[in-house]
């Protein structure tokens, strides 16, 4: 502190002294370059006493220098310098005025931001196992597509909306907001009457989910500095990750030894118990600078609700006909073919519109022209798609092909869950203290592509060590790269642009697992189609494609035919290969994307970031 004050005690006598030099002949010019730049020194001590906590002194001097090139530009209009600088300061007061979590805050607040974060993706894959009792107990098979796709048409559509809400107003406000509408979307799950009842449920549910994973990426980037958020990011996502693969599980013990309803009850107590601690005990740094607008005019003229109403009849268009397409109707069908016509039309117009609507769109394109924003949004649409692909089918591989229980299935899916959580951790704490993300997206890429490449050699005989190890190298190269994108993003923008372009991120995650899903299944439908002729002649294939991916229900279907049995499990198990042969594809895309990240490193961005003044200016 000594140290900086020291600087700007000593800029400022270098300008008196220029002053008494030019007694008696300062102009008014003069006159307002001297304050610009006492406001410009004043923003830079700012800075440098940022710095000075985060001992990155060095740092302060690149900042200084970036921040009087920008003076120089903008000089020959003194009005226009002294509204960018005002603009710089206000965000500069803003983001270096933050204090941090830290110690056991820190920790409680992790364990219990992970917690809900847990609870969210075990929500996207708890039902598939409680299906068949559901739609039993209501008498409602038509309406089985409705459970999952509920959730994840209203998760996605608000998902960028949610961005600028986190942008506008208190993030802890806004998280808790979402977290009761995610409890009360679970409640109303839990005492359905009526399929209607529940898919309704699904949907508030979603809401809710829409704003939690955004918000907890979000609360953590203003709780931390930079260095550090890999690490924490890693554990948060790691432990996270694993409800995606254990919600089956989960949903299939409550299924079978208490009741379905217990797979949405679940999220009330312990959700219950995270979202106190939320409330009570944890404060939340701030980075939204206090209001001096109503709330009724930050609705109407900064979350850009024009652009949400353009936007989600086109997320909503695009999911349906993927959902439909090749089950309920043709993929040439006019219903498919119009879903995706409409929904290609409506994003035109929000194009349009976000184009027109500059920094205060929904989706700004001064973020999305960033090619670190854009390919780090690509690189977690193709992620988590390859991810979606192995959590969804490995488990049909196990019960279908093999035989096993819902459970069993579970404990055999473990060498990937453990070795995923152990790598995303340890990748975290390596980029903390190296700096380069890079790396470790393109290893995890390029293990991603050989890894789901031996997942397409499994066959009705495969051994043990063959599909332990296989899974051990999957689980171990998704947790290199998972939380890599969101570390470029972060690296890439203004702390202020930050919840938009997690929403962003977000958005392209839940995306991506909803397209990989349809495509996987429309794959999978066509191979059955085509292996089962092939290799069990006498077995209806029709019957088989009927009985989905349950292994009582295909054996049942086969009958008493121990040959034609044998034939469909091999048939099955060539049709799920090729899943994965277009997983692999999907990594190998992905190893190119991931080259659009930038080389950066992140301990030279623990400082403030550079402020484009002009759009920052404007967005204030």
């Amino acid at each position: 502190m000594a140290e900086d004050h020291s600087v700007s005690g000593s800029a400022t006598t270098t300008l008196n002294n220029e002053d008494n030099h030019n007694n008696n002949t300062t102009t008014i010019h003069q006159s307002e370059k001297m304050n610009i730049e006492a406001a410009s020194i004043d923003t830079t001590t700012t800075m440098e006493t940022h710095n000075n906590i985060e001992k990155e002194n060095e740092r302060g001097h690149t900042f200084n220098h970036d921040i009087s090139d920008e003076e120089e530009d903008f000089s020959s209009n003194p009005k226009k310098v002294q509204d960018a600088t005002a603009g710089q300061m206000d965000l500069t007061r803003t983001t270096s005025s933050v204090r941090y979590v830290e110690g056991m805050k820190l920790y409680i607040l992790m364990a219990s931001m992970t917690l809900i974060f847990f609870l969210v993706m075990v929500d996207i894959s708890i039902v598939s196992t409680a299906v068949p009792k559901i739609t039993s107990d209501f008498n409602s098979l038509e309406d089985v597509g409705w459970y999952g796709t509920a959730y994840q048409l209203a998760c996605a559509s608000l998902q960028p909306l949610a961005g600028k809400v986190y942008s506008n107003f208190r993030p802890k406000s806004i998280y808790l907001v979402c977290f009761l509408i995610f409890e009360i979307g679970s409640l109303i799950c839990g005492v359905a009457q009526s399929s209607t009842m529940l898919i309704i449920g699904r949907a508030i549910a979603g809401i809710g989910s829409s704003g939690l994973m955004n918000g907890a990426l979000t609360i953590l980037s203003t709780s931390m500095p930079l260095h550090k958020r890999p690490t924490y990011f890693g554990i948060m996502m790691g432990f996270a990750q694993m409800g995606t693969i254990l919600g089956p599980i989960i949903g299939g013990a409550f299924t079978t030894y208490v009741n379905w309803r217990w797979c949405f009850y679940i999220n009330l107590p312990v959700g219950g118990v995270a979202g106190a601690i939320m409330l009570f005990f944890i404060q939340v740094p701030d980075v939204v600078k206090p209001r001096t607008e109503s709330i009724m005019t930050i609705i109407t003229r900064k979350l850009d609700i024009m652009g949400f109403f353009l936007f989600a009849p086109a997320a909503i268009q695009v999911f349906l006909a993927l959902e439909w397409g090749g089950s309920k109707y043709a993929w040439n069908s006019a219903t498919i073919i119009g879903l995706f016509c409409g929904s290609g039309a409506t994003i035109i117009l929000f194009g349009v519109w976000e184009y027109y609507q500059g920094d205060n769109a929904m989706a700004p394109f001064s973020i999305l022209k960033i090619r670190h924003v854009w390919a780090s949004c690509l690189v977690m649409f193709l992620f988590f798609g390859c991810l979606q692909i192995a959590s969804y089918y490995l488990p049909i591989y196990f019960q279908t092909v093999r035989g096993s229980t819902a459970i069993v299935s579970g404990v055999h899916m473990l060498p990937n869950v453990l070795s995923q959580l152990i790598s995303t951790v340890a990748s975290g704490a390596f980029v903390g203290r190296l700096g380069y993300y890079l790396p470790w997206i393109i290893a995890s890429s390029t293990l991603s592509a050989v890894a789901l490449g031996l997942l397409s050699t499994f066959s009705p005989t495969t051994s043990a060590g063959e599909w332990i190890g296989y899974q051990v190298l999957l689980g171990f190269s998704r947790g290199l790269g998972m939380q890599m994108p969101i570390i470029a993003v972060q690296n890439s923008i203004n702390p202020k642009f930050v919840p938009v372009a997690m929403a962003l991120v977000t958005f392209g995650q839940t995306f991506g697992g909803a397209v990989f899903l349809a495509i996987g299944e429309t794959i999978l439908s066509n191979q059955l189609r085509t292996n089962i002729p092939k290799y069990a002649p006498g077995v209806d294939t029709a019957s088989i494609i009927a009985a989905g991916g349950s292994g009582p229900a295909v054996r049942a279907a086969v009958g008493d035919n121990p040959a034609g049995l044998a034939g469909t499990l091999l048939a099955y198990s060539k049709s799920v290969d090729a899943v994965y042969w277009f997983a692999a594809s999907a990594a190998a895309v992905m190893f190119v994307a991931s080259w659009g990240m930038g080389w950066k490193d992140i301990r030279k961005k623990d400082a403030p970031p550079k402020v484009d003044v002009e759009s920052a200016a404007a967005a204030c």
